[in-house]
């Protein structure tokens, strides 16, 4: 099953949106008023909360507002990258920068010379000037953070703000598995970095970008929370081009998307061989006095499995929530005939 939100919260009349599968926004008080209603806390004054599974931080950042110390994790750098600005940045920092990036006038880089028809490339997820200007933007930043002329917090924040205002700019239905023939409406709008807001005075956070059974046996805290992939789809595959503006590391890219290799991040969740025997790995490892785990009636592992898994290590509970299904192209509502489909958060207290 694939579902897919545009993630968006106000903070000061600015707007984070990110088109991303699985995204927990609409689900976002269901799991607030659960957690909370579960473990009796209301605020998280000094204690942790381990988003380890983060995506783009939704659900960490809702934390981080409660104030809670949050740790993120996400095996994918272009949501490292999200979740370093999300949750390590707590003040408002200097931002003269982002007229002089705007102003930047475009270069025939990376992005434009692989993803832009205008290269000759054959594929079309960005307008020639989009193109163009992300990778001006983009060497202008690295450039400056080489040289050390903004701080690493800044440098987060303003790459941050550039996967976030060229996604909303993709030429795609959704995800980055497919481009459209022809540039869509909301395509054609022209690049303006746009800064995201700060969640601001709160203790600081910390981020990793790590394969999740590693790390979990490093760290501890009060409540984790995990949005394992449900599926055999490897987020890798279909954020490809946020990765590699993220990483700009100029990769061997191949076929009609323009893939780079992700054999590094292939994750054990999407395999129906070998998830529950990772999953068991992860949850008998966590040092946490609660661990939530969000996941649905159509995932690889079925509800009795989680539930054998989870109650060898505490006491269980569960709950549902029906969500609407997004349908995000032609094959996959020809396959799914239901509208909507059973989130599960299960739970258990150690």
């Amino acid at each position: 099953m694939t579902y897919l939100h545009m993630v968006s919260f106000r903070n000061e009349s600015r707007m984070i949106r990110l088109n991303y599968i699985g995204s927990k926004y609409s689900l976002l008080d269901f799991l607030l008023n659960t957690i909370e209603g579960v473990t009796n806390i209301k605020e998280g004054t000094n204690l942790v909360f381990a988003d380890l599974f983060a995506g783009t931080g939704v659900v960490g950042s809702a934390f981080k507002k409660k104030g809670y110390k949050v740790i993120a994790n996400d095996i994918q750098y272009y949501s490292y990258v999200v979740n370093k600005h999300n949750i390590e940045n707590n003040y408002k920092m200097d931002n003269s920068i982002v007229d002089y990036l705007n102003s930047l006038e475009g270069t025939e880089g990376f992005i434009f010379i692989n993803y832009c028809a205008g290269s000759g490339s054959g594929r079309n997820y960005f307008t020639d000037y989009n193109g163009k200007k992300c990778d001006a933007i983009r060497n202008e930043l690295e450039k400056l953070h080489i040289d050390k002329k903004i701080s690493e917090s800044q440098y987060y924040y303003y790459l941050a703000s550039l996967i976030n205002s060229m996604d909303k700019l993709a030429n795609t239905a959704s995800v980055y598995g497919a481009f459209l023939k022809h540039i869509k409406k909301s395509a054609q709008k022209e690049l303006i970095l746009e800064l995201l807001p700060i969640i601001e005075g709160n203790p600081a956070g910390k981020v990793y970008n790590e394969n999740i059974n590693n790390l979990i046996s490093e760290i501890a805290g009060d409540i984790l929370y995990l949005d394992p992939p449900y599926n055999a789809r490897q987020y890798c595959a279909n954020y490809h081009v946020l990765e590699t503006i993220s990483r700009y590391d100029n990769p061997i890219v191949k076929g009609k998307t323009g893939l780079r290799n992700y054999d590094s991040q292939k994750s054990l969740y999407c395999s129906k061989r070998t998830v529950a025997q990772t999953f068991e790995d992860l949850i008998s490892q966590a040092n946490f006095k609660y661990v939530f785990v969000s996941y649905n009636n159509e995932g690889l592992m079925s509800l009795n499995t989680i539930k054998e898994i989870m109650c060898k290590y505490g006491d269980y509970q569960i709950f549902t929530k029906e969500y609407r299904r997004f349908k995000a192209d032609k094959h996959e509502n020809r396959i799914h005939k239901a509208s909507s489909t059973l989130e599960y958060l299960h739970c258990i207290t150690r």
